[in-house]
Parts: structure tokens; sequence; C-alpha cells
């Protein structure tokens, strides 16, 4: 699975200027031609100044695992942040996006950070970026021991489907907060133990030592299931573990 991007109408000297900064002279100003890159590395080198130019970014994909470069998507998003404000962003995904603890925080901070976030009741087959609705690049299937290729999709007509495509998923899917307010979150065994511990009313130190983690680690890990339980103190953390069933 890959993503797509897609860049909205801006103007023509931007869009050139941004192809410029991002050494996409190799690239045919024909808006019909479609080039293809292999790797994120290069999908970062040729298309990371188009990400950092966007007014309106947008993706849908099948759960958040979609760099494998380390730290590629970090870059990009400090980089972004360092230079200009961020885009509005929508983000789709499907329901393996909230399958394990650290997938379903991932989601919960980014809609905490201002992006709107949708969940698909239906596994999604590509993941797709969209930023402006102007490029697509879409990316092909992972293969083990090769590069991952990327298509470079400027062809106006193939960009509108794609649009249309995930404006149709988009209207049909629910708010994260809305899918998440009447189901358990997808809890850890460590976290199910400390909330245990929680509920107990054990200190913290005597809990961590319990844990065999350090007080800061503990400390850390409460917040993070606060955070998950939508808690604001610990209290409500543990009226919410009982609502939902994760203490017994």
């Amino acid at each position: 699975m890959g993503p797509t991007v897609l860049l909205r109408d801006v103007r023509d000297d931007r869009l050139a200027a941004c192809c410029q900064v991002a050494d996409w002279g190799a690239m045919s100003v024909d808006l019909d031609r479609n080039v293809v890159l292999r790797g994120e590395a290069e999908l970062v080198e040729r298309a990371g100044p188009l990400f950092l130019a966007s007014e309106e970014f947008a993706c849908a994909a099948a759960d958040t695992r979609t760099w494998a470069l380390p730290g590629a998507r970090e870059r990009i998003v400090a980089e972004r942040r360092r230079t200009r404000p961020g885009p509005a962003v929508r983000k789709l995904y499907g329901p393996a996006a909230l399958a394990d603890e650290e997938s379903e925080r991932h989601l919960v901070e980014l809609a905490n950070a201002g992006a709107r976030v949708r969940i698909c009741p239906t596994p999604l087959p590509h993941e797709t970026i969209i930023v402006d609705g102007r490029v697509a690049i879409l990316a092909g299937p992972a293969v083990p021991g090769d590069a991952r290729e990327y298509t470079v999709v400027r062809s106006p007509g193939v960009v509108r489907g794609v649009v249309s495509l995930f404006r149709a998923t988009w209207e049909t899917s629910t708010e994260l907060a809305d899918h998440r307010r009447d189901r358990p979150p997808a809890l850890s065994e460590e976290s199910r133990r400390i909330l245990a511990l929680l509920g107990g009313g054990l200190k913290d130190e005597a809990a961590a030592r319990r844990l065999g983690m350090s007080l800061r680690t503990y400390r850390r890990r409460v917040a993070e299931i606060l955070v998950l339980l939508d808690a604001d103190s610990r209290f409500q953390a543990g009226l919410r573990a009982h609502e939902f069933g994760l203490l017994t």
C-alpha cells in the first residue's frame, strides 16, 4: 500500500517554484506526464518541497505505518513548522489504525493537534494523501528487498478522479472522537496492569517498582493511558476504565 498526494489548485508560478526547489528538472512540464520515483529517500528529496508548500493536506491510509524510512515524516513536519504555519489537515484511516495502543494514541495526538481524523468503516486498499488537489503521488505495494515505487501523477483528469474517490469515502466515514466514544481503547497488557495498580490506590513509587520501571517511565505511561481514555485526571480515567470493563 502507499500514499497518494494531491495538490489543490495553486498559482502556476508557485507550483513551478516548488518544482525547482525539489530539483524536478528531469520531469517534463507536460501536465499529462507521470514520473516514477524509487524509494522513500527519492520521494522525500524530490517531492518534499511540495509537501512543505501545501495549504491543504489530506491522506487516506490503511494504518499509521506509511513510512518505512526512519524519521522521514518527522523531518518534513519539523521543517514545515520551522518555516510556516501548518496546512489544514484531513486524515482518513481504516479500522486497523486503531488496532494497537501506539497507533491509537498517535491518531488522538493528531486530532488534538488540529487535524481532522476520520475512520473508514472498511479497510482501505491504498494510502492516500491530499495536498491541494493538483498533483497525485501514488505509492506501489511494498516489495521485500526492493525499493518501493511512487508514481507522480499530474494529469488533471486522473487527479480529479482520485480526489472524488477520497471525498466520497470521507463523507461516509466517522469522526475519530465519535468512533472512539463507545469503544474501549486498544490498551496493551502493560497498560492494563498499570490501570489495575491505579485502581488499587498504589503510590507511584511502589507501582513503578512492582512493574520494574523507573518512576519517570511509569508516570509517562500513566499520562499516555489518560490520553487514550480521554481523561483529565486519574480519577476520571478510573471511571472510564470501569465503563469499558477494563478493570475487573
